[in-house]
């Protein structure tokens, strides 16, 4: 392997669309508390901290799912032999060093979600992947926790623990799906998820049901008037694509899971609105 095969290799351990995701995410939480303006340089610690703790995360998983990447994913930098599983393993320990050092410069609620997170991360995969259900709700807790940790940098947790748990429950939808997705790898590496504990159809079943909670519940913001119309305007086209996206998965969950993400951050969407609605007065 050349230098630039390697590098290569570490950019993706740390999967880049996600870790800027996940920061985009802290960011909205913060920007949805308010504090953009008020604490900025506490938003810029979160965000930085996030995208870290989240190539950190990846990278770890990455080392510990490598036997089960062989078969699931074999063009990822371990199997294809890009990055050794040792290079990996300091690679996230490096990553998840200095992401504690900037959530140490933040308020006390939020370095203990970033603590909580933290080890979330590290023990997701050899303890709780295997669990049926139980991984995936750590998932979607991480998730969703990412617009908790940006409101607690900037001290308001109201409109952000909203987001939290929307995102948390389609998150967990998403999770089941990819599941049913990656069935015949999990089972050759002897994990017992959730639709190999049930079987796929009933695995697909329980994510729509939880789906249709989450869309039920997603008019709350509007209803306890943290936001105003402007929200609804944009959550309603977010609702429907996600129930779309349930319903696509039952006959190709690849393309539901995929749709499904897309839902979710129009959701996001949805709340940074509602939010500037209320700046402006607009709606």
């Amino acid at each position: 392997m050349t230098a630039a095969e390697t590098a290569r290799g570490i950019l993706e351990l740390t999967r880049p669309v996600n870790v800027i995701a996940a920061s985009v995410l802290t960011c909205i939480g913060a920007f949805v508390a308010g504090g953009l303006t008020e604490a900025p340089v506490a938003v810029g610690s979160a965000v930085a901290a996030t995208g870290l703790a989240v190539g950190a995360g990846n990278a770890i998983n990455d080392y510990f799912d490598r036997e089960i990447d062989r078969i699931n994913q074999p063009e990822r930098a371990i199997p294809r032999g890009a990055v050794s599983p040792n290079g990996a393993l300091a690679f996230s320990v490096v990553l998840f060093l200095v992401a504690v050092g900037l959530s140490l410069t933040l308020p006390t609620l939020a370095i203990a979600i970033a603590g909580v997170n933290l080890l979330a991360l590290i023990a997701y995969t050899e303890v709780f992947k295997g669990l049926p259900g139980v991984g995936n709700a750590l998932v979607a807790y991480l998730v969703g926790s990412t617009f908790l940790f940006g409101g607690a940098a900037v001290g308001d947790l109201e409109a952000a623990s909203v987001l939290c748990l929307l995102a948390a429950i389609a998150t967990l939808t998403r999770e089941i799906i990819k599941d049913v997705e990656d069935v015949d790898g999990d089972r050759a590496e002897g994990l017992n998820t959730l639709p190999i504990a049930i079987g796929e159809r009933r695995a697909l079943l329980v994510a729509l049901s939880l789906l249709v909670i989450g869309v039920l519940a997603s008019p709350l913001p509007y209803l306890l008037e943290l936001f105003g119309l402007a929200y609804l305007v944009v959550v309603i086209p977010a609702d429907l694509v996600m129930v779309y996206a349930g319903v696509r998965s039952f006959a190709d969950p690849t393309a539901g899971q995929s749709v499904l993400k897309y839902g979710t951050f129009l959701a996001a969407l949805a709340f940074v609105v509602g939010r500037l609605d209320e700046l402006l007065g607009v709606m």
